[in-house]
């Protein structure tokens, strides 16, 4: 059952019954939790580190792990082209991040 098919008489139940649907489906709340934790990180790497590196850095590893995280909830996996555009972000990562 998908949440396309929860039907209430008006918009109020109609909400809430989308809202608990979706509070207790696990393909929804374990990304949405990661998702989440992964915010905490940026915000604090944003205040302990230097932010000419750290935004960049949170940015484009952001691709690389919606990519990976689909992969976990049943998405295709990337392609050869994904691949190597993740290794060229990762490769740039680790640049910024050693000199």
């Amino acid at each position: 059952m998908g949440i396309e098919k929860i039907k209430r008489g008006n918009w109020v139940m109609q909400t809430l019954a989308e809202t608990w649907f979706l509070f207790t489906n696990w393909k929804y709340v374990v990304p949405l939790a990661i998702n989440l934790s992964g915010s905490a990180v940026y915000y604090y790497t944003l205040s302990s580190a230097d932010i000419t590196i750290a935004v960049p850095i949170t940015n484009s590893l952001a691709l690389v792990f919606t990519i990976l995280g689909g992969m976990l909830v049943g998405e295709r996996p990337p392609t050869r082209t994904e691949l190597i555009g993740m290794s060229c972000i990762v490769l740039g990562v680790a640049l910024c991040v050693t000199s």
